[in-house]
C-alpha cells in the first residue's frame, strides 16, 4: 500500500537517501518539513535533535526537488535529555510535533515521515514518539545499517553531497570544509582506522548539504561560499560554511522515479536488495500497519521489512 510521506530534512546526505529509499518502496514524497534556528541570520544551534547549518539552502532544495515546504523555528531546548521521552512543554521535541501537525493540517493525505536516522537512538526515540502521538508511521530506512556500506551506497546512487561543517580530529576548514563526499570518502576510511571517526558522521564529526541526487529535478551548484570558525581547537576544530550562494541547474526528466531508484538500489547490492528485483514494481511498497517503524532488513535474499516498537529504549 503506497503512503504519501512528509521528508524531515535538514538538507544532508541522509535525509535525502532516506526519500530514495521510501520512493524504491513505492511510496511518494509529497512534502518537505524543516526546523529552523529562531534568528536565521545564526548557522550553528546548540541542539540535540536538529541539524542546523545549511538551513539557508533548505529552500532552493525544496526548489529543486519541486516541492512544498514546511517550515518553522526551534523554540524549546533539550529538556528531557533521558533515553526515553514524554510530551515535555519548552522541549525542542514539542517544536517536531508542533511542526508536523502543521504538515497533517496542511496535507492531510499525509500519513508517514521519512527520517534519515541511522545511529542516534536519542533522535530516533524522540521522532517516533512525536509520530505515534499523531498516528504517523516513522520511515527509517537507514537505521543502524553499516557506515561504510551506505556511504558507498550514497555514491552508487550518485548523490552528491559537501561537507558543509566539520568537529573531528584530522578534519581541516580550510582544506576539507565544501569538499564532496566523493573526494571525502578516503580521508573518511583513513580517519575512522585512526581515531575511531564515524565514516557517516554519526558522531557529529561532519556535516553535509546534498546537492544532488536522484530525487532532484534540478542539481544545486554552488556559486560562493565562506568559511567561518567556531572553535580554532589545535586538534579537533570546528568550522561551517555559511553565506552560501547557489543556483538551480536543470536536469533531464525521469520517467519512473520509483523504478529508478529500485535499479540503483539493487545495482549497487543484488543480495541486500533482492526483494526489489523480485517485485514488480506496484508490489513493493510496505503495508500500512497504523503508527510504527519500518525498518529494512540487514541481510538475505529478501528484502524485510520488519515493525519495531522503540518506545522506552
Amino acid at each position: 500500500v503506497e503512503m504519501k510521506v512528509v521528508a524531515l530534512v535538514s538538507g544532508g546526505k541522509d535525509s535525502c537517501h532516506n526519500m530514495l529509499h521510501c520512493v524504491a518502496l513505492g511510496h511518494e514524497i509529497v512534502a518537505l518539513a524543516n526546523l529552523h534556528p529562531p534568528d536565521q541570520e545564526k548557522d550553528e544551534l546548540d541542539s540535540f535533535m536538529y541539524q542546523t547549518v545549511g538551513h539557508d539552502l533548505i529552500e532552493q532544495l525544496a526548489a529543486a526537488m519541486q516541492l512544498p515546504l514546511i517550515r518553522q523555528a526551534i523554540r524549546g531546548a533539550a529538556l528531557q535529555q533521558g533515553r526515553a521521552y514524554h510530551a515535555t512543554a519548552g522541549d525542542e521535541v514539542e517544536d517536531l510535533h508542533s511542526l508536523l501537525q502543521r504538515v497533517c493540517t496542511q496535507h492531510p493525505e499525509v500519513t508517514a515521515v521519512s527520517v534519515g536516522a541511522i545511529l542516534s537512538s536519542y533522535q530516533r526515540v524522540r521522532v517516533e514518539q512525536v509520530c505515534r502521538r499523531l498516528g504517523l508511521t516513522c520511515l527509517a530506512m537507514l537505521w543502524q545499517r553499516d557506515q561504510s556500506e551506505l556511504l558507498d551506497e550514497m555514491l552508487h546512487c550518485g548523490l552528491k553531497a559537501i561537507v558543509v561543517k566539520v568537529a573531528a580530529m584530522g578534519l581541516e576548514p580550510k582544506k576539507h570544509l565544501g569538499q564532496d563526499l566523493e573526494q571525502m570518502r578516503p580521508v573518511l576510511h583513513r580517519l575512522h582506522q585512526q581515531y575511531d571517526v564515524h565514516v557517516c558522521g554519526e558522531g557529529g564529526e561532519y556535516e553535509t548539504m546534498t546537492l544532488d541526487c536522484l530525487l532532484f529535478r534540478s542539481r544545486l551548484v554552488v556559486e560562493e561560499q565562506h568559511v567561518c570558525v567556531h572553535s580554532d581547537d589545535a586538534f579537533a576544530p570546528v568550522a561551517f560554511l555559511r553565506g552560501c550562494r547557489v543556483r538551480l541547474e536543470p536536469k533531464p526528466p525521469v520517467a519512473d522515479l520509483q523504478q529508478a531508484a529500485r535499479d540503483l538500489l539493487v545495482s549497487f547490492s543484488a543480495e541486500r536488495y533482492a526483494g526489489l528485483a523480485e517485485q514488480p514494481a506496484a508490489a513493493a511498497a510496505a503495508p500500512t500497519l497504523g503508527p510504527a517503524t519500518w525498518l529494512p532488513g540487514s541481510g538475505g535474499s529478501q528484502l524485510r521489512l520488519a515493525l519495531c516498537d522503540f518506545e522506552g529504549l
